[in-house]
Parts: C-alpha cells; sequence; structure tokens
C-alpha cells in the first residue's frame, strides 16, 4: 500500500511540477537547476536501468517501478522541452529577435558545460559499471544519448545564432558552419558567437532605448532641410539606398532629407551643374532659403564647385564631407600611370554599363582622373571656400590590411606613401575647413571608406555608424542651420 501512495505522490508531483513551470510560478529553467539536470539528464537510460531491479527489490512491483521511472522520464523530456525551447528573461529594450538570439548564447554556454561534465561521467561509466554486468547495450545507449544531449544543445545554440545575428557576415556563418565539426577549434568558434551575440545585444537595446526616448524627437529637426551627396561609381536608387539605414533614422528623429540625384561617373563641373537644378527644385519645394549638404567621397568635390563657381553659396548653409579626398589620392597617381588606351578602353566599357543604369553623359576617363593629387591641387587653388558656408570635415581609418578585402590593395598603397586611410582617402586629404576627427572602434577592423556610410548594413564594435550621423545632424542643428 505505501508503495501505491509513493507512485501516486510521484506522477502528482511531477504533474504538479509541469504545470507550476507552465503557469511560471516555479520555473524549471532557472540556472541552478539547468546545471543540476544537464549533469543527471542524459544518464536517464543508466538511471532507469540501475533503479528498476533495486524498485522491485524493496517490493515495489512491476507496474509501481514502471510508473515510477515513467514519471521520472516525462520530467526529464519536458525539462528538456523547456530548455530548448524556453523564453529567455524579457526587457522593455529587446525583441523577439534578440531574445531568440540571446537564448542561442545560453544554449552554447550550456552545452560546453554539459560536455565538460558528460566526458569524466561517460569515461568512468566505461570504466565502472562493466564491472558489475551491465550489458554493452545498455552502455552504449547512454552514452549515446549523452552526446546527443550535448549535440542538440550546442546545434540549437548555433542555428539560433546563424539565424538571428546581424553581425555576422555570410562568409563568417560558412566559416563557423566548417569549423564547428573539428575538435578544440570548435570551442574557439562556439565562445566567438558568444561574444558577437552579447555585443549585439546590448547594442541593439541601447538603441531601442534611443529611439523610445525619442518618440516623437525633433533631435534632427534641423533649420534647413538635408541633401544627400553620393559618391563616384553608384547613384541614388529607389531600392537600394547608397546610405544605408542612416536616412531613415534621421527621417524618425525630425530631419528633412533629400539626395543629390548626380551622375555616377559625370565629372565635378556635370554633376555640379545637375546638383544645382535638384537643390533649387527642394527650395522652391519647401520654401526654405538654404539647404544643408553631407557629402561622401567625390560627393564633396562636386558640391564644392556647386557653392564656389555655380553660386550656390547664398543657398548653401553647410557643408559636411565625409572622406572626401580633397588632395587627391595616389593610388590614382599610380593608376594614371596605364597607358592611356588601356584607360580609354575601360572607360568606354565603364559609360555603356551606366548608361543603362540611368546616367545621361558618363566620363569615366575624365572623372577618374579629378581624383589625382595634381587636379586637387589646381581645383584648391580655383574653388576657394565661400565665407558665408560653414564647411566641416570627417574621415575614418582601416585597422590593417585585411580590414575590408574590397580594399586591401588600394589600402597598403596609400598606407605605403601617406599613411592611415579609410582605403581609399588618407586623414591628410580628407581634412577641410574645421575638421571634427577620425572614426574608430574598439577592434583592429577599424572603419573603411564604405563602412562611413553603412555600405554593408553591419554594425561594429565600438562604432555606430547611424548613431554618428544622428549626432552630426543634431550638432548642425544646435549651430543654427
Amino acid at each position: 500500500m505505501s508503495w501505491i501512495i509513493l507512485v501516486w505522490l510521484a506522477i502528482v508531483g511531477t504533474g504538479a511540477l509541469i504545470v507550476l513551470d507552465f503557469c511560471g510560478k516555479l520555473p524549471l529553467t532557472r540556472f541552478w537547476f539547468q546545471w543540476i539536470y544537464l549533469a543527471v539528464a542524459p544518464h536517464a537510460v543508466m538511471c532507469c536501468y540501475l533503479a528498476y531491479p533495486a524498485l522491485q527489490r524493496h517490493g515495489s512491483g512491476r507496474t509501481a517501478a514502471v510508473l515510477l521511472l515513467a514519471s521520472f522520464c516525462l520530467l526529464v523530456v519536458y525539462v528538456g522541452f523547456r530548455l530548448h525551447f524556453a523564453p529567455w528573461i524579457r526587457r522593455k529594450s529587446d525583441t523577439f529577435r534578440l531574445r531568440a538570439m540571446l537564448r542561442g548564447r545560453a544554449l552554447i554556454l550550456l552545452g560546453i558545460y554539459a560536455l565538460l561534465v558528460q566526458i569524466p561521467l561517460c569515461i568512468a561509466e566505461c570504466i565502472l559499471l562493466p564491472r558489475r554486468g551491465t550489458p554493452p547495450y545498455i552502455l552504449a545507449a547512454d552514452v549515446a544519448l549523452a552526446a546527443l544531449a550535448v549535440v542538440l544543445l550546442l546545434a540549437n545554440g548555433v542555428l539560433r545564432i546563424l539565424f538571428t545575428s546581424r553581425r555576422l557576415s555570410v562568409w563568417r556563418r560558412v566559416l563557423i558552419l566548417l569549423t564547428i565539426w573539428v575538435p578544440l577549434i570548435n570551442l574557439t568558434v562556439l565562445l566567438y558567437c558568444c561574444r558577437v551575440v552579447l555585443d549585439e545585444y546590448d547594442h541593439e537595446c541601447y538603441k531601442v532605448v534611443n529611439r523610445s526616448a525619442r518618440v516623437d524627437s525633433d533631435l534632427c529637426r534641423t533649420r534647413y532641410p538635408l541633401v544627400l551627396v553620393h559618391g563616384v561609381g553608384f547613384r541614388d536608387l529607389k531600392y537600394f539606398n547608397y546610405w544605408g539605414r542612416i536616412p531613415k533614422e534621421l527621417i524618425r528623429n525630425g530631419a528633412t532629407v533629400y539626395y543629390g540625384h548626380q551622375e555616377a561617373w559625370g565629372t565635378i563641373e556635370a554633376n555640379a551643374a545637375e546638383m544645382k537644378e535638384n537643390i533649387l527644385e527642394i527650395l522652391r519645394e519647401t520654401g526654405c532659403e538654404k539647404v544643408n549638404i553631407i557629402a561622401h567621397s567625390k560627393g564633396g568635390l562636386d558640391s564644392r564647385y556647386l557653392i564656389s563657381a555655380l553660386g550656390m553659396g547664398d543657398r548653401v548653409a553647410s557643408l559636411t564631407t565625409m572622406s572626401t579626398p580633397h588632395r587627391g589620392s595616389l593610388v590614382i597617381d599610380k593608376l594614371l600611370r596605364l597607358p592611356d588606351g588601356f584607360f580609354r578602353w575601360l572607360a568606354k566599357g565603364v559609360n555603356a554599363y551606366f548608361r543603362r543604369l540611368g546616367d545621361h553623359d558618363p566620363d569615366f576617363y575624365h572623372a577618374v582622373r579629378q581624383f589625382s593629387t595634381p587636379f586637387a591641387a589646381g581645383f584648391n587653388r580655383s574653388v576657394p571656400d565661400r565665407p558665408e558656408v560653414f564647411y566641416q570635415s570627417y574621415t575614418s581609418v582601416m585597422g590593417g590590411l585585411f580590414s575590408d578585402s574590397l580594399l586591401c590593395f588600394p589600402y597598403s598603397v596609400v598606407k605605403a606613401v601617406e599613411g592611415e586611410n579609410d582605403g581609399l582617402v588618407s586623414i591628410e586629404s580628407a581634412k577641410w575647413g574645421e575638421f571634427r576627427g577620425v572614426f574608430h572602434n574598439r577592434c583592429r577592423r577599424g572603419i573603411s571608406h564604405g563602412d562611413i556610410i553603412d555600405l554593408k548594413r553591419e554594425d561594429y564594435r565600438g562604432f555606430d555608424v547611424v548613431e554618428t550621423y544622428v549626432q552630426i545632424v543634431s550638432d548642425l542643428k544646435k549651430r543654427g542651420f
């Protein structure tokens, strides 16, 4: 009779634990319980094998023993399910994606813990239990279950991170999938994933808090509208924004944003003339007297010519240049040593391609030559700054040769001759007007010529490109522009 009571207590107790956990009154996913669970539950086969005869010897009977062990197995399965699919700690500042991603990190850490615990346990089990007459198939099943438990934890965690993290580039995801099977190396890879996730989670939560605090914000509501001017080789397209996530955030914070809409491979003179018509249309549309221009790369040269040579000084309040080669680029000087016939042949192909993309009069041959240092020297003498316009400049630097695979060659050329650069433009060449500084991040990667306009739509440790532009525009507002 006492065994019947014990069986019913076990069944009712198991049910009560499941119900209390489901209602959130007694969570079975607390860390201390997970640690105990991951040490014991993977050996459920061996626990049942050893407990079954012991229960029968004490007179519980076959049915009672089966019911007790079934209750134990039910609890193991339920907690295992909850472990893999439990909701993570919720903050007001996170989202479902962030919670899923952070839970992936937790599962990886639990998987590593389970691996470190199960290896000595399985070794001891394989040495000691055969001496007691344990059948090999029971031992094999138990070790297989322990290995499966560890693999499922790690696989769930890695898949969550691969599908939810935005900081992992495609090639890093491929590298993780290729190296995750290599012993010892996989531990390094897993810990790297955990670090990336924690950085991304903190960064994204910070952004959510900022956005919540800025609801209906006018932080970027400048006196004059913004005109974003792209660099060479790109156009202002409808479905691919040259400036990435930046314009959307500026608009969210109250900015009025327009674009230069100049050609991808137009000369400085041609692009400036086209921008002049666009800006005059913007002024008619908004009723404002002036605009603020933020220009990247060659867009800064187009804008300076617009202001000084086309009489738009009284229509532009400020010019902010980002990584603009005001003093030319030594990379172009090197390339211009190639045969002229080759350049003209290349220009013919590039011009034909960009005509199909919408350029009316692309001029690759002359546009490239306007990046040379001799041209820049003459340009700076003939296009002086207008005193009524506020000029400021920013730039960035790459951390090393392989910080950006597309810019490794030009980076090495500029580095050898001019020193630190962003892959195309040196720090000294980027300085114009009031130089506001060089953008870095906390990693050795640095910030490249494309990163400064959010070209890859990626976040980097210690540098938030979107927030950087919010602060730049906010500063323009404080200055009265």
